[in-house]
């Protein structure tokens, strides 16, 4: 396009309508749907700070007070970008003066777009991690149930895709519990380090006035200060701790989703998804597609894309305040919130209603070779073999089974482990068939897997208990962080009703 054609449709004075259409209008829009709540706890927060530091009058914060008061924030939620004013915030100060007059002016005293914006984004991902961390929690809790539920639910599991051991049920839901128990509590991490208040830090040096940014922060209900007023306004650690968290809980959770949808194939038929969560084919009448694991699956490849667009448009860019880590990037933290956020409540309801086919299970893991680890250990328990000895007895055994197209363990005869043992150690080895039979039992495979967090049953039923506290233990957390949050913006309307009495 030649200079006249890009006047011609960008015009000739700010902004540009190129420039409105990828840049201004997509913020705004973002802005008023994310940061208007918070936007006005700082100017709440900001006159009450200011009138106790004895830098605003008793009627001029009167006058602000009633201005913020008057805000139709209904309408300004609802509005569209004209142009007319360049964001969000000059929008909110052009109706603060409409309102409260020249004076309201004096409410940007002490402070900046720069300050204000970390500080926004701080208040705003504090809400969004306890959005997820509440989701997260209902997942958590279903895992655990499920772990009691299938405390004693004889499984088949698998190592490198093929079948390893017996086990139970309840020990597997235990162990992805326990994932993404250790994923919230990294959420919860990152909330503690984005808890500061930058505020006060102006544009980059602070101010000359004497505000009380302690004062402001405890406003705010921030846990502390971000000292450094430079820091305060060019930081973009706590953002980056946040969606390294998210990314990380959506990767965990993704693997999960991965086995549940191969277990779900006719092939397995070890899961039955219930009604609510799938879909029929348009030609083929009798499918029953588990759709919502696969929607399940591939939404958390896209809030784990979402989080890891936080870290990149982090990367190379100057140590300031610029819009590279403010405006543009934000966006796709909240989308990574808002995607994890779904698919964990959807993945609650399929695995809350999940239908389990024990009796397949059960059969696989009692005719399965994967008892063969037990028969080993009782060949060095009872046989006085070394484990290489015994490991040498079983793989020729489980050879032999193999090549004699053998498909049931419990075939294997007392007589040949016995013969094989011999010809392994040089000696007789004192194995009755008693002790065959109950070294290629599964049941007595998990009962006697005792040790500290196994797969015996009394173990995941003792794990199962342990986490129900855990969960009780999160939920206190999430309650708490969001009490604490909602009696500091009640005590804001409050503070500012009163500079009006």
């Amino acid at each position: 396009m030649n200079r006249d054609e890009i006047v011609q449709r960008d015009g000739a004075s700010f902004p540009g309508e190129s420039y409105t259409t990828a840049v201004l209008r997509p913020a705004y829009n973002e802005a008023k749907r994310m940061l208007l709540p918070s936007m006005i706890q700082i100017h709440r927060a900001h006159l009450v700070m200011l009138h106790d530091a004895g830098i605003l009058g008793d009627a001029e914060a009167a006058t602000i007070a009633s201005a913020i008061d008057g805000l139709d924030l209904g309408a300004l939620a609802a509005s569209e970008y004209t142009g007319e004013f360049e964001d969000l915030f000059f929008t909110v100060e052009h109706e603060l003066m409409r309102i409260g007059g020249e004076v309201t002016g004096s409410l940007h005293t002490a402070r900046s777009r720069n300050d204000m914006g970390m500080t926004l984004y701080r208040m705003v991902m504090r809400r969004q991690l306890l959005k997820v961390l509440d989701a997260a929690g209902e997942l958590y809790a279903t895992l655990i149930r499920l772990g009691a539920e299938h405390a004693d639910t004889l499984t088949l599991e698998h190592t490198h895709t093929q079948p390893a051991q017996p086990s139970v049920l309840g020990h597997r839901f235990l162990a992805i519990a326990d994932v993404l128990g250790r994923d919230i509590r990294r959420v919860e991490q990152a909330y503690e380090s984005l808890d500061f208040s930058p505020m006060g830090g102006a544009a980059l040096t602070g101010t000359g006035f004497a505000i009380d940014r302690e004062n402001m922060a405890r406003l705010l209900g921030f846990g502390g200060l971000v000292e450094n007023s430079y820091d305060a306004v060019a930081a973009t650690d706590y953002i980056a701790h946040s969606a390294i968290a998210l990314q990380l809980m959506a990767i965990d959770t993704g693997r999960s989703c991965v086995d549940f949808l191969t277990w779900c194939t006719a092939e397995f038929g070890l899961y039955r998804v219930a009604a609510p969560y799938v879909q029929i084919s348009s030609i083929m009448p009798q499918k029953r597609n588990p759709v919502s694991i696969e929607h399940s699956r591939s939404l958390l490849s896209a809030a784990s894309a979402s989080a890891a667009t936080v870290l990149t448009m982090m990367h190379n860019t100057p140590f300031g305040d610029i819009v590279d880590t403010e405006d543009d990037l934000q966006p796709y933290a909240w989308r990574a919130v808002d995607t994890l956020t779904d698919v964990l409540h959807l993945l609650t309801g399929v695995l809350g209603t999940i239908q389990v086919n024990t009796d397949v299970m059960r059969e696989r893991a009692l005719a399965s070779f994967a008892n063969a680890t037990e028969l080993a250990d009782t060949l060095v328990r009872d046989g006085g073999l070394t484990f290489t000895q015994a490991h040498t007895v079983v793989s020729r055994i489980v050879r032999e089974a193999d090549a004699a197209g053998m498909t049931d363990v419990r075939s294997v005869s007392t007589d040949r482990v016995r013969e094989v043992a011999q010809e392994v150690t040089g000696r007789e080895v004192p194995l009755t068939t008693d002790d065959v039979a109950r070294a290629l039992d599964a049941d007595n495979f998990v009962a006697v897997r005792t040790s500290t967090g196994g797969a015996a049953p009394s173990e995941v039923a003792r794990m199962a208990a342990a986490r129900q506290e855990t969960e009780q233990e999160l939920r206190r957390w999430r309650d708490a962080k969001r009490d604490h949050l909602d009696a500091v913006a009640d005590r804001l309307v409050e503070a500012t009703a009163a500079l009006q009495a």
